[in-house]
């Protein structure tokens, strides 16, 4: 018998930073669900990228103004604001990642954790 998937109370907030994502056109957003996963870090990674260290800072900055606006969460920890080639948005339970393309695609954050849930968002043109 399957067991059954319990509400996550961080939907909320996982669908806040989505949106701030979206707002400036952050590309290539990937949700992972890391609730099924053993031993993970944290119930869900949000990773996307950005074309310049300038895009990369507006959507850390539109991921914080969207968290606190819609779900009342500010960031426990924050790096990588100094030189925005990776940023790192830590609210305990969502950790979110936004790379420069050239990062991204070394660091491959995306698929280390083949066994999560995995949720893909399309770009906004």
């Amino acid at each position: 018998m399957k067991k059954a998937r319990r509400p996550d109370p961080a939907k909320q907030l996982v669908d806040a930073v989505v949106q701030g994502m979206q707002e400036v056109k952050a590309k290539d957003i990937v949700h992972l669900d890391m609730r099924g996963v053993p031993n993970a870090v944290c119930d869900h990674f949000i990773i996307c990228h950005g074309d310049s260290t300038t895009q990369v800072e507006a959507i850390a900055r539109s991921v914080e103004r969207y968290t606190l606006q819609q779900a009342h969460e500010k960031p426990w920890h924050t790096e990588g604001l100094d030189n925005a080639t990776w940023v790192l948005l830590d609210y305990v339970d969502v950790v979110v990642h936004i790379f420069q393309r050239d990062l991204r695609t070394y660091y491959g954050l995306d698929h280390l954790w083949a066994d999560a849930i995995r949720n893909t968002y399309d770009n906004v043109a």
